[in-house]
């Protein structure tokens, strides 16, 4: 028989073993939520690099951070706003009306020098932005509301300004900015690496960055330490609709004209790479960091997807479930 001595040890060495592997799988659910999109895109970097030859080869590569160049820096700014909270629906439409009436100054017949549409296009994105803010902010809109407001607007304003049709006939100078190269770098990815080294010392380094955190994280809170929130507010959406009208600029200039049709999707394609990217829809949580990680993750399905001859129609299916999966994780976290 079992002395009553020998049962206590028992039982505590089973508490103790119970403990530990409640620790380790507490340890591996941490680093899970803290790397696991790393991990995600590594484990599906090296499944297209030996599922396709054509995968990894230096073209391939720089062709699909070319693709995602833009989207990368709409998602930058839609970064800052998921961060603290709320939400822009209207980036793909400001993105369009930024781009015609850059367009209308680019054009070959003006004599207006490259300078002129590139600071016009990306006073008409900040505009936009900041209206976006001040409804927000001031006006106590939802954001859900307001920039679907801006959406609309946005879109309509572009229709109007051309009529309905493209700018066309643009000068070599402004394409160059979507087509050219500096030290056999594309344009594109170039503006795209700057931004993103921006929009991290902005978040990391700064105070506005904190304060952005802090307005996500407690907004009450925020307030009471004395931060002015409206404040922060106003300034992500103007940095989103600034990156919105940047990026607007740079598509017109690839597909040399500006269209009022142009960035429709593209409000969700920020959306998903940020949400993929671990930023939190209940604000306080994110980074650029992880937004590029998602804004790669996307890129590289697409690019080794279309390689092994994948249905469009099953990637849309792929993309919308990792939405939600990312979505139901984030959730979880905060319960």
């Amino acid at each position: 028989m079992i002395s009553q001595k020998e049962e206590v040890v028992k039982n505590n060495l089973l508490e103790i073993e119970k403990s530990t592997s409640a620790i380790n799988l507490g340890n591996l659910g941490r680093v899970f939520a803290k790397y696991g999109i790393y991990i995600a895109f590594a484990i599906l970097f090296v499944i297209l690099s030996v599922s396709s030859e054509s995968f990894l080869t230096t073209t391939n590569l720089i062709n699909i951070l070319r693709q995602v160049s833009i989207i990368g820096i709409v998602a930058i700014g839609m970064s800052f706003i998921i961060i603290t909270g709320g939400i822009d629906l209207s980036v793909g439409s400001i993105m369009a009306l930024s781009a015609v009436v850059a367009a209308s100054f680019a054009k070959a017949d003006t004599s207006y020098s490259l300078f002129i549409p590139i600071i016009v296009g990306m006073a008409v994105g900040l505009a936009c932005g900041l209206i976006n803010g001040v409804l927000v902010a001031k006006w106590k809109v939802a954001p859900f509301i307001a920039t679907l407001g801006m959406m609309t607007a946005a879109r309509g304003l572009a229709m109007v300004y051309t009529d309905g049709r493209p700018v066309i006939g643009l000068s070599n100078s402004y394409n160059h900015i979507g087509s050219g190269s500096f030290l056999n770098i594309p344009i594109p990815i170039i503006a795209f690496i700057i931004i993103a080294l921006i929009g991290i010392f902005l978040l990391r380094f700064t105070v506005f960055g904190r304060y952005v955190y802090a307005t996500g994280g407690n907004e009450q809170s925020a307030k009471l330490s004395g931060i002015r929130v409206n404040f922060i507010k106003i300034g992500v959406y103007g940095i989103a609709g600034l990156l919105a009208g940047i990026g607007g600029m740079i598509l017109s200039s690839r597909i040399m004209s500006g269209s009022p049709v142009l960035g429709e999707g593209y409000e969700l394609d920020a959306i998903e790479a940020v949400v993929i990217g671990g930023t939190s829809l209940f604000g306080g949580v994110g980074s650029i960091i992880g937004t590029l990680a998602g804004v790669l993750i996307i890129g590289v399905m697409n690019n080794g997807l279309d390689l092994l001859n994948v249905s469009s129609y099953y990637q849309q299916i792929l993309k919308g479930a990792i939405i939600v999966i990312a979505v139901l994780l984030d959730k979880k976290n905060h319960q």
